[in-house]
């Protein structure tokens, strides 16, 4: 596997995380469990973080002249990454409403 495949297999790892934090805090949420909520938002806030610092890299080697070819894994990384974000933003949101019923 070369290098630009080990990387984007990290966005898929580190997309598909943030998603599964991201569900499960609003599960915790549903449950009442609130403060386990925020910190599941949290780490689904670190490990997107991680896959934006992942993008970037590809971007930069892109611009280095190291091309990165277009394949179905680049798609498929790309893909989670946005909507493993759009999930996360959404958890937020859930988050919140259920603080606010809970309150």
């Amino acid at each position: 596997m070369e290098n630009y495949e080990l990387i984007i297999m990290n966005l898929v790892v580190d997309s598909g995380t943030a998603r599964s934090c991201a569900m499960e805090a609003i599960y915790k949420a549903k449950e009442g469990l609130l403060a386990e909520a925020e910190t599941l938002i949290a780490e689904s806030n670190e490990q997107l973080s991680k896959a934006h610092n992942t993008q970037t890299e590809l971007i930069q080697m892109e611009l280095n002249g190291q091309p990165v070819p277009v394949s179905l894994l680049m798609m498929h990384a790309q893909d989670h990454l946005m909507t493993s974000m759009v999930v996360k933003d959404l958890a937020t949101e859930f988050v919140d409403l259920y603080k606010k019923i809970n309150n």
